[in-house]
């Protein structure tokens, strides 16, 4: 519930709040994922993820009742969540063999993939600057993986075979937020990821230690709250006010790799990322300008998470 303070800031300010602690909350998951699935297998890890993230749901229907559970939307649900279950496991598995600052900048390429998609599929118009925008993020990725130069690891390749599921994932996600709360949207992401997820996990199934167990609740709690909080910032205010703030997860990100991992990011995964994310945040101000009613063209719906 909200309380009176919170209630009484602007609509932008409890945006950008609920982005900054959905920043932390993420980094803070995939750290624990990265920490974790050294001895599990990530897999695993993502079923726990997803199946635990329904015990943190539960004293929310305490309050609310089972309302929130009811929705005419049902195969979007199953069609978002079937990538966003792709997306999942390809990230996890990328967390534990790649830098945590590369996969988190990669990460960032999601809206661009949303944009083309959206193109590509939905028949959107796109001019000149977004093209622009769009082409210096695909540019920052090879910035970032300089291919040619360097081998390109399984891990980033995994990362934007992620970003392009979970840009597919944020067409429906907006479509179904126009209708949905973001509960109802949190509940069905774990409620449907979690039998998905646990099909793959089986082949490696290994049962959870006692130090384990109390990591794997630690990570749904902070997924839990990270996708609460994303959902719930894109409602606040609009997309472009709380989209930079996004930019702290490299932050987080770059200082919990180098503190618990030794992983120093170089130059090249700072320009990079700062590329691609720059782009997505134009793109999101383009949209945000349409949604104003200040260009003439239509363009996609803003991202969401």
């Amino acid at each position: 519930m909200k309380s009176s303070f919170y209630a009484r800031l602007p609509g932008s300010l409890r945006g950008m709040f609920m982005m900054f602690v959905s920043t932390i909350s993420a980094v803070s998951m995939h750290t624990l994922v990265r920490y974790v699935a050294e001895d599990m297998p990530p897999f695993e890890v993502a079923f726990f993820r997803n199946f635990l993230g329904l015990v943190f749901l539960a004293p929310l229907f305490l309050r609310t009742g089972v309302s929130p559970l009811k929705t005419d939307r049902l195969p979007l649900h199953i069609i978002r969540n079937v990538l966003v279950t792709a997306s999942m496991l390809s990230f996890f598995t990328a967390l534990t063999i790649t830098p945590l600052a590369q996969v988190t900048a990669l990460g960032f390429t999601a809206p661009l993939f949303a944009t083309l998609l959206a193109i590509l599929f939905l028949g959107e118009v796109v001019r000149l600057r977004r093209w622009a925008a769009i082409i210096t993020g695909f540019a920052g990725v090879f910035v970032l993986l300089r291919p040619g130069f360097v081998a390109v690891d399984l891990g980033s390749v995994l990362t934007v075979f992620s970003a392009l599921m979970w840009g597919a994932a944020i067409m429906i996600t907006k479509k179904l937020s126009r209708t949905e709360s973001s509960l109802t949207i949190t509940f069905y992401m774990a409620a449907i990821m979690a039998p998905l997820s646990l099909i793959p996990a089986l082949w490696a199934w290994e049962w959870p230690t006692g130090a384990q167990w109390s990591l794997l609740f630690a990570i749904a709690g902070f997924g839990t709250i990270t996708q609460l909080c994303f959902s719930q910032a894109l409602r606040e205010t609009e997309t472009n006010v709380v989209m930079p703030v996004d930019f702290f997860k490299l932050l987080w990100a770059a200082s919990l790799g180098a503190i618990l991992f030794g992983e120093a990011p170089d130059i090249f995964t700072w320009i990079g990322g700062a590329m691609i994310f720059g782009s997505a945040i134009y793109i999101a101000f383009r949209e945000s300008k349409l949604k104003q009613g200040s260009l003439r063209y239509r363009e996609p719906e803003p991202p969401a998470g």
